[in-house]
């Protein structure tokens, strides 16, 4: 009984440890495409831009943490390029805040394009994880996550 209950807890170990090849950390989607930074990028602009949603701000954040781990010397940054965009839908942000408040952390809503050091070839989409059981049981959210899947695959189509 002992080596079987031994046996379960590494197995139960191992498998938490073992993910897929390109598997996104929990509590985000990402999508990847062999189509250019600057490509993604115009597409996901577009995208957001065709249903009538407003583009809040692009933020540089692949330059933003090459400079400061420079001055940090914290050593080779993790990205060739990324940047994020910041995003409104007045209606779906009333929507979910109507239907919970504290959602309104969820304000505005990033999608982040990124290329990774070492990985030539390969950009990435990634935005957060809205889980199956929120999507389940709030109609916004369903709809918020069908957006950012939708916009994420607008621009890797571009």
């Amino acid at each position: 009984m002992m080596q079987l209950t031994r046996a379960l807890l590494t197995l139960a170990l191992v498998s938490a440890l073992i993910r897929p090849a390109g598997a996104a950390e929990p509590g985000y989607v990402v999508h990847t495409t062999d189509g250019a930074f600057e490509d993604v990028m115009e597409g996901l602009k577009a995208a957001i831009h065709e249903r009538g949603l407003y583009i809040n701000e692009i933020m540089d954040m692949g330059g933003m943490l090459k400079r400061t781990g420079e001055d940090l010397e914290l050593g080779a940054p993790a990205y060739t390029q990324a940047k994020s965009i910041q995003f409104c839908s007045a209606l779906l942000s009333h929507e979910m805040t109507i239907e919970h408040p504290e959602r309104i952390v969820n304000c505005p809503f990033i999608i982040s394009i990124y290329a990774k050091a070492g990985e030539p070839g390969t950009t990435y989409v990634a935005h957060r994880e809205i889980p199956a059981q929120e999507q389940a049981s709030s109609p916004a959210m369903k709809k918020v996550a069908e957006m950012l899947r939708d916009l994420s695959e607008a621009a890797i189509a571009w």
